[in-house]
């Protein structure tokens, strides 16, 4: 069985440095974007009794979107920053599409 490969630590404080404030900018894009369509704050817990089936699932849908490509964008944009500093892709990247 082959050894997974070990993270160095400039790959892991990359990652994690850039995907706490994507994380926080796609919470507040989220809530800027329901906001200006739909003139109420979003709902705080979707599963909450007092919430609405098609505001839930309007909520749940939107905001996974929208977290998933601020995931993405964090972490392609750590791995250029790794590729940058030391010349090579991140451990498990490789080339290919």
């Amino acid at each position: 069985m082959a050894r997974k490969e070990k993270a160095p630590l400039t790959w892991k404080l990359l990652g994690s440095g850039l995907a706490v404030p994507a994380g926080i900018a796609a919470r507040k894009l989220t809530d800027a974007a329901w906001y200006a369509a739909r003139g109420t704050n979003p709902p705080k817990n979707p599963a909450a009794p007092g919430v609405s089936w098609p505001d839930a699932l309007a909520w749940a849908a939107f905001s996974g979107v929208v977290v998933a490509a601020g995931r993405l964008v964090a972490a392609r944009g750590a791995a250029a920053a790794y590729q940058s500093l030391t010349g090579k892709l991140p451990p498990g990247l490789n080339e290919g599409p």
